[in-house]
């Protein structure tokens, strides 16, 4: 139906979320988690599972579902600080997958290419492709890299009902989506309401998230922005973050004024010094600068040289990557230090990688063997304190990764930058 109606609001969707549709959505759902404000994990959920789906299911459809307030419990951000995570209850996740699984493949079909975030077949590697195809065809150009303020926090519920006006219009799911979104918080042992902003840690928010810059960001630039340019432009959106190309300086410079007035008609706020006009032009010996750097989804992308010697766009991870991976991993090294040797070195190798997996791309080798390196130093530092002995007992430390080799820095994705 939504793919031979684009424009049609479609009123009749909850009915196909019945107890198959929910032990499915349960199948999807992580088991892992932390326990919500209830305290029931996935395993006490799971020895009553039908009875709760078949409840479940009956509150649902019969619009007596409450939704719960959303744990939230602050994690370490690095260098003394800390950032607020939320936690739902493992039933109200199974429900939100439920829905999510319901409107997906509706909106799956209104999206554009231009976004890949938290969609179905989409990646960041894609995104980083289709910006590195994108931008080698323009020889470069001008970037306005976008830096929305607490996107997910400050998205307007007003604006977002209205766009979801726009193809859902099923009664029980959008009651249903209206009480998640005044669900709130407890923190502290405090219930905190939201006035604005999407369910934190929810399985439903990405998809509002997505829905809200639809039609604030993506829409607008295609239909409004591009057919009153006098060159080539291109945007490439990954959830919040988003990066514009143009040929021109003068219509990126159009644009960079009037996008904060775009956002603010929808309660966004633009972050005035993260979100920048970067000359990225193709370097040649016209150009009295060398062209700024961009950094994108944990890469930090420029202008190199590629095999042939001819100019093309490199990747490398970014500072702030490397320094917040290299963190994680020295804390894990100091939280474990007394675990046995060969379970510590079984979960370093999964960790590095897992790293490679992400970053191991052409041109990025000398990052991530100088990571292995620091890997490998702080394995050690930890290891040595572990007893008065240990300073003595590692100097050998070189014959120690004989017997325990950490994975080598390799390189996983052929990359389109050879």
């Amino acid at each position: 139906m939504a793919r031979y109606e684009p424009k049609v609001g479609l009123t009749s969707l909850s009915h196909h979320i019945d107890i198959a549709w929910l032990k499915e959505a349960n199948e999807r759902t992580r088991k892992d988690g932390a326990s919500g404000v209830d305290g029931q994990t996935a395993t006490d959920y799971a020895q009553q599972l039908m009875a709760n789906l078949e409840t479940l299911l009956d509150k649902f459809k019969s619009g007596n579902y409450r939704a719960p307030p959303v744990k939230r419990v602050l994690i370490p951000k690095g260098e003394g600080k800390t950032r607020p995570i939320g936690i739902p209850t493992y039933e109200d996740k199974v429900l939100q997958r439920a829905v999510l699984m319901a409107l997906e493949p509706i909106y799956e079909h209104d999206f554009m290419e231009c976004s890949y975030g938290f969609r179905p077949g989409r990646s960041a590697h894609q995104a980083l492709e289709a910006f590195w195809k994108n931008a080698m065809n323009m020889n470069g150009g001008y970037i306005i890299e976008l830096d929305i303020e607490s996107f997910f926090d400050a998205m307007a519920h007003d604006h977002l009902r209205d766009f979801l006006d726009q193809r859902v219009r099923d009664g029980v799911i959008r009651r249903t989506i209206g009480k998640w979104l005044n669900a709130g918080v407890l923190h502290d042992g405090q219930r905190l309401k939201n006035e604005r902003g999407t369910p934190q840690g929810g399985v439903i928010s990405p998809l509002l998230a997505n829905i809200y810059l639809h039609e604030v960001l993506d829409v607008w630039f295609e239909t409004e922005v591009k057919p009153r340019l006098a060159s080539k432009s291109f945007m490439i959106r990954y959830a919040d973050d988003a990066v514009l190309m143009f040929a021109s300086e003068e219509d990126a410079r159009r644009v960079f004024e009037v996008l904060p007035k775009r956002f603010e008609r929808f309660g966004l706020k633009l972050h005035p010094e993260k979100t920048k006009l970067i000359d990225f032009r193709r370097p040649s010996k016209r150009l009295a600068n060398k062209p700024d750097t961009l950094d994108f989804l944990g890469f930090t992308l420029y202008w190199g040289q590629s095999r042939k010697g001819n100019p093309t766009i490199v990747r490398k991870t970014s500072a702030k990557s490397f320094r917040k991976a290299l963190r994680a991993i020295s804390d894990w090294c100091r939280i474990n230090r007394h675990e046995p040797t060969e379970e510590q070195h079984a979960t370093l190798s999964r960790k590095l990688r897992g790293h490679y997996a992400y970053f191991g791309v052409t041109g990025n080798g000398p990052a991530l063997s100088t990571f292995l390196q620091k890997v490998e130093r702080a394995w050690r530092k930890w290891l040595a304190r572990r007893s008065q002995r240990g300073k003595k007992q590692w100097v050998h430390y070189k014959e120690f990764l004989k017997y325990y080799p950490l994975p080598p820095a390799r390189i996983v994705r052929s990359s389109f930058a050879s």
